[in-house]
């Protein structure tokens, strides 16, 4: 990461801790989502239906689709699609995760494959056809790899026969139904050819037209689901026949023009990988949606919290519910948490983007534990600023619980967290290896950040070590009894290792920063960052030498000294988030006025202060003389001029909102690659 300067003028403590969070390109990558969102199409809505909701985040689809110069760019390009997702994802989840479906999962799993041969894509560029994604089942989830639907290969009429043979094998949650216009969607099937099943490949099938499913598709809609309105269905086929090119083949496997089935990847479990390669990429994205909801719910809490006026210690004097610790402490912690996740979910990014052959799977691991570290320590955040906003973090038009409820969809999505972390448990579990004990591995200063950075490293190793001595300890032939004693430690080693990436990549952010405030801000925020998780896991670095019990004792007021730092900073640190105010006006309580939303027009208060203004305000609301029209004249004699001039504001502020055209720049739209 590097922040580049500007000859004309030195940029910000904002600006520079802006880059850190999203990148030295800032602009490029996140300009057009940051201004799309702020248009009147994308304005969070008031109310509304289900159904009404859900048909407003498919149009949406439609706007921000024509907005784009290329929606295959868009899927082709990871960072793009991530700040898709971090941007619409606290302002419109259902809309993202439609999104995310069509351009990461299907658009870019037809992009993925074939490279060699010409599709039409058309339909599904013009969104004439809105594309989806058929893997999981009722029976699978996150042993995808074991689903059961087939796809078998009819050489009379070179094709493939899609099959649902139970109700296990039914396609669980994808947006299959006509909702927002036809629908195709990539389904994960078995490829049975010759009397051999050849593994899970990926087939192209055209689900519904604009009212009903198509012959030899069946769907059903699911239950609501918490959160947002996405049409989840039950899909099933009943013996659906897709030509030959419906295959999404590659290197893993094709049927060739002998009708015979080819793969260069002779391992079924591999080319099911293959297949599924897009889920990473939708790790990334899950990352993304997670760091933006939390930043804008802190960003609202944080406001809330300024304005939000309680009794002081006199009961003439009125302050912030943001002065008292018990308020500010859990927001400023929050501030730390938010800045790690936004920071590891770049390093992830970078990694994943910048890795070689072989260092393929470490960045894809690193993919993995951090979707499921950040999306975790999001629901933490969210929760906790829901909670520090009371009742009014509970009112929907507040946006807090369409976020906790969303974050829990982030959770599942893409591979269940828990799932993805015991996989990388054990393949750390099985591949890692003892570091060497160096000089300086004994208790140093908890002043000194890079002592810290080594007791992050001490915190995964003592507790990888535990799991294997405890795979050891389990007798021997019982697989299944061996990890079972291993996995709930080596579960905790994949914690301390996302703790320690994100530690390092806070280190390796301060060292891009030159000496100046916007270094001492994020200095200082790691330090917080660093002790509360030094602090929880106290006790084993003191039972393994790396703390005295001096520092175990020192370490809460520590932790208390950190926080006071970093809460007086929070509210100047909310600006580097980059949120349009036009954005933040669209959650009430992040406004001073807050209450104003709740005002009576017909309330007692008002019917006393119109009586007691010239006699007059209070006769323009009733008809004259029956009739319920006045003459301009009387109109404006009734108003007064001080109502004339308010009126004249009102009417030109409305008018310039009328006529605001979203103004998107079409280089803008996705970042070019190279």
């Amino acid at each position: 990461m590097t922040v580049t300067t500007n000859d004309a003028a030195s940029p910000s403590t904002n600006d520079l801790l802006t880059a850190v969070l999203f990148g030295p390109n800032f602009r490029q990558e996140h300009g057009f989502w940051r201004r799309l969102l702020t248009t009147e199409p994308f304005r969070r809505p008031g109310g509304g239906t289900p159904d009404e909701r859900l048909a407003l985040s498919y149009h949406r689809l439609r706007i921000l689709n024509n907005a784009l110069d290329s929606g295959a760019r868009l899927a082709a390009d990871p960072r793009a699609l991530a700040a898709l997702h971090e941007w619409l994802g606290p302002v419109d989840p259902a809309l993202t995760t439609v999104a995310g479906i069509h351009y990461n999962l299907f658009l870019g799993s037809l992009l993925d494959h074939d490279a060699d041969t010409r599709r039409d894509l058309s339909d599904f560029l013009a969104l004439r056809r809105v594309g989806t994604f058929l893997c999981t089942e009722v029976a699978h989830g996150n042993d995808a790899a074991a689903i059961e639907t087939t796809a078998t290969y009819d050489r009379e009429r070179d094709g493939f026969v899609l099959h649902t043979p139970h109700a296990g094998a039914q396609k669980f949650m994808p947006n299959t139904s006509p909702a927002g216009g036809p629908k195709s969607g990539v389904v994960a099937a078995r490829l049975l050819a010759d009397g051999a099943d050849h593994g899970v490949f990926l087939f192209l099938a055209p689900l519904t037209d604009a009212h009903r499913a198509l012959p030899g598709v069946r769907v059903r809609r699911l239950p609501a689901r918490m959160g947002s309105p996405v049409d989840h269905c039950l899909t099933s086929f009943d013996r659906c026949f897709v030509p030959r090119d419906a295959l999404l083949a590659g290197q893993h496997g094709r049927i060739g023009d002998d009708g015979r089935f080819h793969s260069e990847v002779p391992n079924r479990r591999r080319r099911f990988f293959a297949s599924i390669g897009r889920v990473t990429p939708g790790k990334l994205s899950m990352s993304a949606c997670a760091v933006g909801s939390a930043r804008v719910t802190l960003a609202v809490a944080v406001r809330y919290a300024g304005h939000r006026m309680i009794s002081g210690s006199r009961a003439a004097r009125r302050i912030p519910v943001y002065a008292h610790r018990t308020h500010h402490g859990p927001l400023a912690g929050a501030m730390a948490t938010v800045y790690a996740m936004s920071l590891l979910h770049r390093r992830a990014l970078d990694g994943w983007e910048s890795a070689s052959d072989t260092d393929r799977g470490e960045a894809e691991r690193l993919v993995a534990v951090a979707k499921g570290w950040i999306t975790w320590q999001a629901r933490d955040v969210i929760v906790e600023c829901r909670e520090r906003c009371g009742a009014q973090g509970l009112l929907e038009n507040n946006g807090m619980t369409e976020l906790v409820t969303g974050i829990e969809g982030a959770i599942t999505a893409e591979g269940d967290n828990l799932a993805v972390h015991a996989k990388a448990a054990a393949e750390m579990l099985f591949s890692a290896t003892d570091r060497d004990t160096a000089d300086d591995d004994g208790p140093g200063d908890l002043g000194d950040p890079a002592f810290l950075g080594r007791l992050f490293a001490a915190v995964e190793d003592l507790w990888f070590t535990r799991a294997r001595a405890r795979m050891s300890a389990a007798p021997p032939g019982d697989p299944l009894g061996r990890w079972n004693a291993a996995s709930s430690a080596a579960l905790r080693g994949v914690e301390a290792y996302a703790y320690r990436q994100a530690d390092e990549a806070y280190a390796e952010a301060v060292a891009t920063l030159p000496e100046g405030a916007a270094r001492e801000r994020l200095t200082e925020l790691r330090r917080l960052f660093a002790l509360r998780w030094i602090a929880r896991n106290s006790g084993d670095l003191l039972a393994s030498g790396r703390l005295t019990a001096d520092q175990v004792t020192f370490l809460p007021d520590a932790v208390e000294e950190a926080t006071v730092v970093v809460a007086g900073h929070t509210p100047a640190l909310v600006a580097t988030f980059a949120l349009p105010e036009r954005l933040m006006s669209d959650w009430p309580i992040a406004g001073p006025r807050y209450a104003d939303v709740y005002d009576d027009p017909e309330g007692a208060w008002h019917r006393s202060r119109r009586a007691g203004i010239r006699g007059r305000a209070a006769e323009f609301r009733r008809p004259v003389c029956g009739s319920r029209r006045r003459p301009l004249r009387e109109k404006v004699a009734a108003l007064g001029t001080r109502g004339v001039l308010l009126a004249y504001w009102g009417t030109t502020s409305v008018l310039s909102r009328w006529f605001e055209k979203p103004q998107v720049s079409v280089d803008e739209s996705v970042r070019r690659k190279a």
